[in-house]
């Protein structure tokens, strides 16, 4: 199965006239005679955007309204928020109101250039969300009983500072943790964690991408890939990254400019996803094939000798796979290309990878050899999709990587660079020393290659007694309703005796705020401070989130102290509250946190130190970029005022083959430099293990007799053999090479006859943000229901059809919902958007604080529970509704969608520690009193599945005592070197009363 683009009869004539592009036959060589060489013109060619005022106007700008009367604005920039890009916004302030009028793009932001996708413009419906928190709030009653009473800022903050500081007084400083979903801030949260001396940080990665990242971080420690796609001439994208994936937009604008000259695209996903629908190649794999289709790419290039033999030859690790795995054959290059072609990978045949994948072995060589004459113009996507839903998917990013190196693209323009090379690397003010504890509560010992936290195990842990919490922050976090089982989230967070303070900073009420002790309105995007910088394109650029109200007041003359004062009602941000707890938390600067918060500008009263501003923090962070000094120069600016009028700055362009970049030749001639066998220059003494090197010994490659960079590797070179995992005791191929896992969802696992099918709960909606959209008129107009993807012919065995209910079940409970009968779904697979669903709890009792608001997409439910069964139904749906926006009352949907991710079992992937999302389950007709919207689960059960998966993994310590690997990437990592590395190896400090022993799964007390 497979489905390739065939231009119609008009569609080659077309192409013939030049009026369309011609998609399916275009080579380097037409590219070249047309004057290309693989420079593109962007979409929006210069003027194009003429529509937008310049920016010496933004202060002063009048548009003319709906009446025909004139209206004059003043134009914040800001940055959207709304999912991983960072876009810039442009916001609309009316002079007169002071109010938000509208929101576009920024045409200054290098990355989205001005367009915005549906999420960007939909911004201004949670600013003016009827239901929104406007003023913090304390828990008045059991928590979850959703009652509220207002408090104070400083009531919240010296409560909250109270408690955290008696926890690290007492030395549990890992019982304080933060816990983020939406990141935003560039290294904001390492200083102020690490000024607390606590390894408090936690993620939504494992449930995001933390399967993705091992593979690419295996092959050179970045754990992200970052796609040239203007300039490609190939590009394969796994999952819908076109129209909804990871910073989609701006990919989304490169990747068409890409195909509008000539590129062309390849999709493997097993739906027809919209980007599936625009490729040149549809590859609908079996969910968890996907790894043997690329090694099978892959073979097809050895076999044809598409591969760039100089690049593998020079910056690949070759020659010690064939030390350590074929002693006899010596360091011969051509004798390696023959080993993997005859033995590593002669079982991935296209017959092999068309049984596995049941995609048809001509259509994989075809891409296969699109991909080889590509060369180094060949980039590549991969986030979510099979890498985060299948075991063994770190092994997919992997292989898709082995493609961009056998064909030189890493690196190279039109191919695939790591994404550090085009992320922004701020300098800080008052920068703390790295904390020196590890946390076993987030990286447990049963994972030591986990990329990152183990976060959506929290509760099975807090219920194994591993430890507890005293004080939790969620931040923009909504585990209840995101996370796989959020029933068991409920029972962790609903005991107290685990979870001693929980503290809910959210721009949203949530699922999980129901059971905060404090709910602390945050601002959205243009309401909050931060900067943010990402891996769009083959270029560095930053820009600056700010609170637009707050910026218009000052630019009027206003003094603004704290942000809220600008905001609605009060509403903060997270920057200012960070630096006002830890001022507080540190009352008398005895515990060292106050120094890393001090103004770098100027004393306070008495000559005692000053409590940092924010402008000051950014002051400092833009006053120390040259190339942004520079800029503001030119511009008559300060840095500061720089940013804060245009948004955005471009800090460098066309980033290609940094690894390639010369070292002085100097450095070879110091006295304690080397080079190995492999041609890795190193210093000092060499460590007895790989997994202990942390990088500060590898200072670059020798290629052809010159120093080169090189990556951030043990060996300088990409790690085709990953000797690091032979040391662990993963010595088989499939942990130590790219290699194909056969998924927890393969075939031979599926009883297909008796109605089993593989869920895939993963893909997202281009018009949808996880759970901070159920506020949008907008956007829930657009997408308010997720039902499943079911293939005809399965419905028909079933016979259903669209709109028919079905009962789902997992492993552990099951969820009701309507099908859409489609052939753009591979038969034996349902799928099922992971938006909607989000929903209120039904309270019989009047009280002065409505919990819940998001009338536009958050249906109420009924939340039973009796011991570990659960039960939700839905009391009621979406309707209309009085507000100040007469829209609520023309509100003419009533569907809310299905909360499927609560029956879902837990899954933790053995190495990567990434939740594997896809899903064995049945499907059959709904029962007689199954209700739409209808969730069961019993948490007992997803605690015994948890268990089952834990028996799976290779738990540390490692060689010599280690935790983890020291070279690969971890957050707030501790100190690695001048013998502050104590906190890698399994004895040494966790800052917590109680550590975890493995083999007897139970608590060790430290005076044990």
């Amino acid at each position: 199965m497979g489905t390739q683009f065939d231009p119609s009869t008009i569609e080659k004539v077309a192409q013939k006239l030049g009026i369309l592009s011609n998609r399916t036959e275009e080579t380097k060589k037409q590219r070249q005679r047309r004057g290309v060489n693989g420079d593109v013109d962007p979409i929006a060619k210069e003027g194009h955007l003429g529509s937008y005022p310049g920016p010496d106007q933004w202060n002063n700008w009048t548009e003319y309204d709906e009446t025909g009367e004139p209206r004059d604005y003043s134009l914040v920039p800001t940055a959207c928020f709304n999912c991983e890009a960072g876009c810039g916004l442009l916001t609309y302030i009316d002079k007169e109101t002071g109010e938000i009028r509208k929101i576009e793009g920024n045409p200054e932001h290098p990355g989205s250039r001005g367009k915005n996708c549906a999420k960007g413009p939909a911004t201004i419906n949670q600013l003016e969300d009827t239901g929104r928190i406007l003023h913090p709030l304390k828990r008045d009653g059991p928590r979850g009983s959703g009652q509220w009473t207002q408090v104070s800022w400083d009531e919240a903050l010296d409560d909250i500072a109270s408690e955290m500081r008696e926890t690290i007084e007492d030395g549990r400083e890992n019982e304080i943790t933060y816990h983020v979903g939406r990141p935003g801030h560039e290294d904001y949260m390492d200083r102020v964690i690490n000024a607390w001396g606590l390894d408090g940080h936690n993620s939504h990665t494992n449930i995001c991408s933390s399967g993705a990242r091992t593979g690419y971080a295996l092959w050179h420690k970045y754990d992200r890939p970052s796609g040239d796609f203007a300039n490609a001439e190939f590009i394969l994208l796994l999952s819908a990254h076109l129209e909804s994936g990871h910073y989609f937009n701006p990919h989304a604008q490169r990747i068409m400019e890409g195909m509008q000259d000539g590129g062309q695209l390849a999709v493997m996903d097993p739906r027809l996803s919209n980007t599936a629908a625009m490729s040149d190649y549809w590859l609908p794999t079996q969910p968890g094939s996907e790894a043997a289709g690329l090694l099978s790419m892959a073979r097809t290039i050895l076999d044809e000798d598409l591969y760039d033999a100089e690049f593998v030859r020079n910056w690949v690790n070759w020659e010690q796979f064939l030390d350590e795995k074929y002693p006899d054959v010596g360091h011969d290059f051509d004798a390696y290309i023959d080993l993997l072609r005859e033995d590593v990978y002669a079982d991935f045949t296209p017959k092999y990878a068309e049984a596995e994948t049941g995609v048809d072995a001509e259509k994989i060589q075809t891409v296969a050899r699109k991909i080889g004459r590509a060369g180094d113009r060949f980039a590549s996507h991969i986030w979510r999709s099979a890498a985060s839903g299948n075991e063994g998917g770190w092994q997919v990013s992997r292989t898709l990587h082995f493609l961009s190196v056998l064909t030189g693209s890493v690196g190279t323009k039109g191919g695939t660079s790591p994404n550090a090379w085009h992320a922004y690397d701020p300098e800080l003010p008052n920068e703390p020393p790295r904390q020196k504890l590890w946390d076993e509560l987030q990286l447990p010992q049963e994972w030591p290659f986990a990329h990152y936290e183990l976060s959506q195990l929290l509760p099975y842990f807090l219920k194994e007694g591993r430890g507890e919490l005293s004080v939790y922050f969620t931040r923009v976090f909504n585990p209840v309703y995101t996370y796989p089982d959020g029933f068991s989230w409920i029972e962790a967070l609903t005991d107290e005796d685990k979870v001693g303070m929980h503290v809910a900073l959210t721009p949203t009420w949530n699922e999980t705020a129901y059971f905060a002790d404090y709910v602390l309105p945050m601002g959205h995007s243009p309401e909050r401070h931060d900067i943010q910088s990402q891996e769009t394109h083959a270029a560095t650029w930053v820009t600056y989130r700010q609170p637009v109200h707050r910026e218009f007041a000052e630019r009027e003359g206003e003094d603004v102290e704290r942000t809220y004062e600008a905001n609605p009602g009060e509403v903060w941000e997270e920057d200012e509250f960070w630096m006002d707890l830890s001022w507080r938390v540190d009352e008398d600067g005895e515990l060292g946190i106050r120094e890393h918060f001090e103004s770098p500008y100027r004393d306070g009263e008495d000559g005692e130190p000053a409590q940092m501003t924010i402008d000051e923090y950014y002051r400092y962070v833009f006053e120390n970029d040259e190339r942004l000094v520079e800029e503001a120069e030119e511009a008559g600016m300060e840095p500061l005022e720089y940013m804060k009028h245009y948004g955005a700055f471009e800090a460098s362009t066309n980033e290609y083959e940094i690894h390639e970049e010369t070292l002085d030749e100097s450095i070879l001639e110091e006295d304690d430099v080397y080079v190995d066998d492999y041609g890795t220059i190193r210093r000092g003494e060499k460590p007895d293990t790989y997994s202990e090197m942390d990088g500060s010994d590898m200072l670059g490659v020798m290629v052809d007799g010159e120093p080169k960079r090189g990556f951030p590797t043990p060996t300088g070179k990409q790690q085709f053999y990953s000797k690091t995992m032979a040391e662990w005791g993963l010595d088989d191929p499939e942990y130590t090479l790219p290699h194909y896992i056969k998924s927890h969802v393969h075939p031979d696992e599926i009883d297909y006859e008796n109605g089993e099918r593989v869920l895939v709960p993963t893909f997202r909606l281009p018009t949808q943000i996880h759970s901070r959209s159920s506020n949008s008129k907008y956007l829930e107009e657009i997408s308010h229901k997720n039902p499943v993807w079911i293939h005809t012919d399965d419905a028909a065995r079933m016979g259903v059809e669209t709109g028919d209910l079905v009962r789902v079940v997992t492993e552990i409970g099951y969820f009701v919902n309507e099908v859409w009968v489609t052939e753009s779904i591979k038969p034996g697979i349902v799928a099922m958007s992971h938006h909607m669903g989000q929903w209120k709890i039904n309270r019989d009792d009047n009280r002065d604080i409505e919990e819940g608001g998001d009338p536009y997409g958050k249906v109420t439910v009924d939340l039973d529970s009796e011991n570990s069964q659960w039960g939700l139904r839905q009391a009621e749906g979406i309707k209309p509704f009085e507000s100040t926006d007469p829209d609520s009352e023309r509100v003419w949907w009533n569907d809310g969608g299905v909360a499927q991710n609560l029956t879902h079992a837990p899954h933790p992937d053995p190495i990567s520690g990434m939740h594997c999302w896809h899903q064995k389950v049945t499907v059959r007709p709904a029962e007689g009193d199954d209700h739409y919207g209808d969730v069961y689960v019993d948490t007992d059960r997803a605690f015994e599945i948890y268990r089952e998966w834990v028996d799976k993994t290779e738990p540390a310590p490692g060689p010599n005592n280690l935790r983890r690997p020291k070279w690969l990437k971890r957050p707030f990592s501790p100190p690695t070197g001048d013998g502050e590395d104590d906190a890698w190896y399994a004895d040494g400090p966790i800052g917590r009363s109680e550590r975890w022993d493995v083999d007897s799964r139970s608590p060790v007390h430290d005076d044990d």
